[in-house]
């Protein structure tokens, strides 16, 4: 026992030392297993309303694993599990991860779960996949995200709804009878997800409204930036950057195929965005439709491998998943502003600057906030007051950042943009011959995620 006992110290102290080394190499890192990502993928993001209108969150969750398995030199029987992110979940299949996984025709054998952590969903299930490998009790996990927004839930108001779980224990007549006493014609009216967030009732439109506001962001700047995004979105389109990460997706019942997004806009300008009323806060509000992103069904996955493993099965990693942090602030004055948090956490938890980033994948939730938390990184005050940091994180250079179009361009189905700022970013370091990839994204509820990424040489 004292044997035992002393063993456990020394491994513990072993493991503190090697927490506190910079990872300059593959050879230094804290944890037993490494994981990997060896492909991700997705199908085509479409405009709600549109490609995909007729299909549940579980049929795009479904049509992506069995595209990225499909086309994978993986076994379907090598996986260990299964972590899907979904934010606006259908009651019927609540679930998702499992249900998309058996309807892709997996084994029944895999064990799945559902995350919800609004936008960073799929970085939260990625993370999870990460940690499952790290401490050895996966090898092998598929993770993504799936949303669609053109088939929300919609149900009756809170009065009607108890009516009708009352009516269930109903056995007479007179019973029936009086089940619309008190209610009111608008008692039967659908009530729609509110859009609003439940702590401070406020949109998040509006919330960037204020914090652009605050920070001084023209609505020139948002126009100008979000104009970026979709040049840069049909740029890489139209050069095949995306390929590699676009999986075609057949709708039934016609199978039509989807090859590419459909939400970008080559054709837009400064005169057509400056001519969009304000969307939120009027008739002064910056923030607008074409400069928010819109509405988006789509899903993604990502397979998550631990490193030893990879090569036993002939597979092929195309990046480390380094270390990755969850920050939250104030949801009423700092809802968005999440990676300006959680980049300095990450950056000081590898020994790294902003200078040693080859490339940057940032969530565009609206112009407004990104170029808020670019801002805010680029602040002396704002390091000082809110990360108490003596100096600035410092200023991201935009010849690296989001290169290939963003949210604001290629679309954000809450559920499913994490995996697919990891994919891009991993297909990025390859393309562009870079090392580093910082992945960072703002969620609801005041919330962030930071990740880096490690391109794989092995």
């Amino acid at each position: 026992m004292i044997y035992a006992y002393l063993s456990t110290i020394l491994a513990v102290q072993k493991t503190l030392h090697l927490q506190g080394e910079i990872m300059a190499n593959n050879s230094i890192t804290p944890y037993p297993f490494e994981a990997v990502i060896v492909d991700g993928g997705r199908i085509p993001f479409q405009r709600s309303g549109t490609g995909y209108k007729k299909l549940m969150a579980y049929d795009l969750g479904r049509m992506a694993i069995e595209g990225l398995i499909g086309r994978s030199a993986l076994h379907e029987s090598d996986i260990d599990q299964i972590i899907m992110g979904c934010v606006i979940q259908d009651v019927n299949t609540s679930n998702i991860a499992r249900e998309s996984a058996l309807g892709a025709g997996l084994p029944n054998s895999i064990p799945a779960h559902t995350v919800t952590q609004a936008c960073i969903s799929s970085n939260q299930a990625i993370s999870s996949a990460v940690n499952l490998i790290r401490t050895g009790q996966a090898k092998v996990v598929l993770a993504g995200g799936t949303e669609t927004m053109s088939d929300i839930p919609i149900r009756f108001r809170r009065k009607f709804r108890r009516k009708l779980l009352d009516a269930q224990k109903y056995k007479s007549l007179s019973d029936w009878l009086s089940f619309f006493k008190g209610l009111r014609p608008s008692d039967l009216l659908p009530e729609v997800p509110a859009i609003s967030e439940f702590s401070t009732g406020e949109t998040m439109g509006e919330s960037c409204d204020r914090m652009a506001a605050h920070f001084g962001i023209s609505r020139k700047a948002q126009d100008k930036y979000s104009l970026r995004s979709h040049q840069l979105a049909a740029k890489a389109t139209r050069e095949g950057l995306l390929a590699p990460e676009l999986l075609p997706a057949a709708v039934p019942p016609d199978f039509d195929t989807f090859v590419q997004d459909n939400g970008f806009r080559e054709d837009t300008s400064m005169e057509k965005l400056a001519e969009l009323p304000p969307a939120f806060i009027k008739p002064h509000g910056t923030i607008t439709a074409g400069n928010s992103s819109f509405l988006t069904d789509g899903a993604s996955a990502s397979l998550i491998v631990e490193e030893t493993k990879a090569h036993e099965l002939g597979l092929v990693p195309k990046a480390y998943l380094r270390e990755y942090t969850f920050v939250a602030q104030d949801p009423e004055d700092e809802l968005l502003l999440g990676p300006a948090y959680a980049t300095p956490q990450v950056l000081d938890r590898m020994g790294l600057s902003l200078s040693d980033i080859d490339v940057f994948e940032f969530h565009e939730a609206f112009a407004g906030q990104i170029l808020t938390v670019l801002k805010a990184l680029d602040s002396d005050a704002f390091a000082r007051k809110k990360l108490d940091r003596s100096r600035k994180v410092g200023e991201i250079p935009m010849d690296k950042f989001n290169c290939w179009g963003g949210s604001l361009s290629l679309g954000h189905p809450f559920g499913a943009t994490g995996a697919r700022l990891v994919t891009t970013a991993a297909n990025r370091l390859h393309h562009e011959d870079g090392q580093i990839a910082l992945v960072a994204a703002c969620a609801a509820g005041g919330q962030g995620h930071a990740m880096i990424i490690e391109r794989y040489d092995g």
